[in-house]
């Protein structure tokens, strides 16, 4: 029978680095560089991709940023000077679509993060990171996948943003004691 764990972890590992593979500096310098000079941001995903993306609101704030998580309560208004960044596998989720334009409406910068080359949010983002990474609903050129609907973007978005926020750390002069300093403690 084999080691179908083996096989599967291989098979997964497999797709992500074939993902990284493909990607560069190339695909995320102008989004790092509107992070480093924007002090508020918002963030916007649903679903298993909002699990990934909620990770990043919160190192973000370990980073110094203002930034909020855009299904929570005690988020403030959006305005001009401020950032949204929206993940979405599709680029064209009908209740995501709705918050990104009325970010946008109401002054805010759109970042869109997806591997999708057609889709609503690709037609109002003022900035696109292509991760090709096969996802729910997408269409694109992006790596295709064994795995069940979304995992291979939704795990490539988590390594994705742990790998800014390293980019964003030394960029910054950010040390890790700093951040740690940011993190909760009262736990």
């Amino acid at each position: 029978m084999g080691d179908r764990f083996k096989e599967l972890s291989a098979m997964a590992m497999k797709e992500l680095t074939e993902v990284f593979d493909r990607m560069d500096d190339s695909n995320v310098r102008d989004l790092l560089e509107l992070i480093k000079k924007t002090d508020r941001i918002f963030l916007l995903a649903a679903g298993r991709e909002g699990l990934s993306t909620r990770s990043f609101a919160m190192r973000l704030m370990h980073l110094g940023k203002q930034s909020y998580w855009i299904w929570d309560d005690t988020t403030p208004s959006i305005g001009e000077g401020d950032l949204m960044i929206c993940a979405c596998g599709s680029a064209n989720v009908g209740h995501e679509n709705y918050i990104a334009k009325m970010a946008k409406d109401n002054g805010a910068a759109l970042a869109l993060i997806t591997p999708s080359n057609k889709g609503y949010l690709l037609s109002i983002a003022d900035l696109t990171v292509n991760v090709p990474a096969a996802a729910y609903k997408a269409t694109g050129d992006f790596v295709p996948t064994e795995q069940l609907m979304g995992n291979l973007f939704e795990q490539a978005l988590f390594i994705l943003y742990d790998v800014l926020v390293m980019m964003l750390r030394e960029e910054m002069g950010i040390s890790k004691e700093e951040m740690v300093s940011r993190h909760r403690n009262v736990e």
